[in-house]
């Protein structure tokens, strides 16, 4: 339980989902398929963030598959200059807002003030990976 004034840190959260960033959702659907051992979800297209995305399996630790709709989506430039592989790994919060406000004033830097809407209508805000370690996180609210 978290005591009161005290930040919750990653290893207290549920692991929501792992994104991977591709070219082509659909050619790699059957690999991530075959490795998770479950089915796709249909491909939703997330007009905001310029991706279409794809869930496989179930759970915490499921995998999304993220590739771009636009050429001026930060997934087009992540394959551009890292190619296809991890792009971010996602974490679930109880209550957005209060977690955003809480990293600001441990002084973590945000990419987003303010919640956005993310696939399936969710809650979402990124870390910056500057304040990570290099890693791109993202909070899900739920």
């Amino acid at each position: 339980m978290q005591q009161p004034g005290r930040m919750m840190t990653l290893r207290e959260l549920p692991l929501d989902h792992v994104a991977i960033a591709v070219h082509s959702i659909p050619d790699a659907i059957p690999i991530y398929e075959a490795l998770m051992g479950g089915k796709a979800t249909e491909i939703e297209q997330v007009y905001d963030q310029g991706v279409d995305v794809a869930f496989i399996g179930t759970g915490t630790g499921r995998i999304e598959l993220i590739a771009p709709i636009a050429d001026d989506s930060p997934v087009t430039r992540f394959l551009e200059r890292r190619g296809p592989g991890l792009h971010h790994l996602a974490y679930r919060v109880p209550d957005l807002v209060k977690a955003l406000e809480r990293l600001t004033d441990e002084g973590i830097r945000l990419i987003d003030q303010v919640p956005r809407t993310g696939a399936h209508g969710h809650k979402i805000a990124f870390i910056h990976p500057e304040s990570t370690g290099g890693v791109l996180i993202e909070l899900v609210e739920g």
